[in-house]
């Protein structure tokens, strides 16, 4: 057997979410059908994370295995030829070996969140951002989220719903800027908790807005309760930027548009 690694990009909009359901499509489906398409194989795609309903993807990574070697770029094209119309493509196609895993060999995970901060509706990134018309002080939010960085207890940024073991985390980097009218946060962990960082970013818009002072999210972190966080952060500015595993990367950024 021949295992890819597959860097993915998507928009999550059509999409129950990555993994395949009962009760819509997601892209672990179009992917796996995209692979029986070319190959007549019957394969499961192994994912980096799970993106939920409405989640997109910047350089996701999931792993085939097939049953005989082609090159990586027929891969790569052939699986895009086969995508279509679904609005998921292919960007590279590498062969690995198997003791590589898209899921178990990440080292760390980034993700983007998009803002669109101003009062005018949105035209050009309907279900890509999300529409904050309250100013908002950049430099605040990053200033509060720094007491996020570090090893926590994340109860109070945990969805009700989270199967995760541990509350415990690690938040490697979380970066806020703006550029022109969008506000982006980038936050990289090992891993995360479901709705982590969509309720990190729900905490630092109160921020933004003043509703908050800066050292109330580190109030909520300490709280260890979900009651005590902002509100989930909608999943249409949520992006998974990409990977980082042993000797490379998949990390790719948005251009912001503003």
């Amino acid at each position: 057997m021949s295992r890819y690694f597959l860097t993915l990009e998507y928009d999550g909009a059509g999409f129950c979410g990555w993994q395949r359901q009962a009760n819509g499509l997601a892209v672990q489906e179009v992917l796996e059908q995209a692979v029986h398409a070319f190959t007549r194989e019957a394969v499961t795609a192994h994912a980096a994370g799970r993106t939920d309903a409405g989640v997109h993807a910047l350089a996701m990574v999931a792993h085939v295995d097939l049953a005989r070697p082609h090159p990586a770029n027929t891969v790569r094209n052939a699986l895009n030829h086969h995508l279509r119309p679904h609005p998921v493509a292919v960007i590279e196609a590498r062969a690995v070996g198997h003791e590589l895993h898209a899921r178990f060999s990440a080292e760390r995970r980034h993700y983007l969140y998009r803002i669109r901060n101003r009062r005018a509706p949105l035209a050009l990134d309907l279900h890509r951002v999300w529409l904050v018309a309250r100013d908002l002080d950049a430099e605040l939010m990053h200033a509060a989220g720094q007491a996020l960085v570090g090893r926590h207890d994340f109860t109070s940024f945990r969805a009700a719903e989270c199967q995760a073991s541990s509350p415990v985390k690690t938040l490697d980097r979380l970066l806020v800027e703006r550029s022109g009218d969008e506000v982006r946060l980038t936050v990289t962990a090992r891993s995360f908790l479901h709705h982590q960082v969509r309720n990190i970013v729900g905490s630092l818009v109160l921020v933004g807005k003043g509703d908050w002072r800066v050292g109330d999210v580190a109030k909520a972190l300490a709280a260890k309760d979900r009651a005590a966080a902002g509100p989930t952060a909608p999943a249409a500015g949520l992006y998974f930027a990409g990977v980082d595993y042993p000797g490379f990367t998949t990390w790719r950024d948005a251009a912001p548009r503003g």
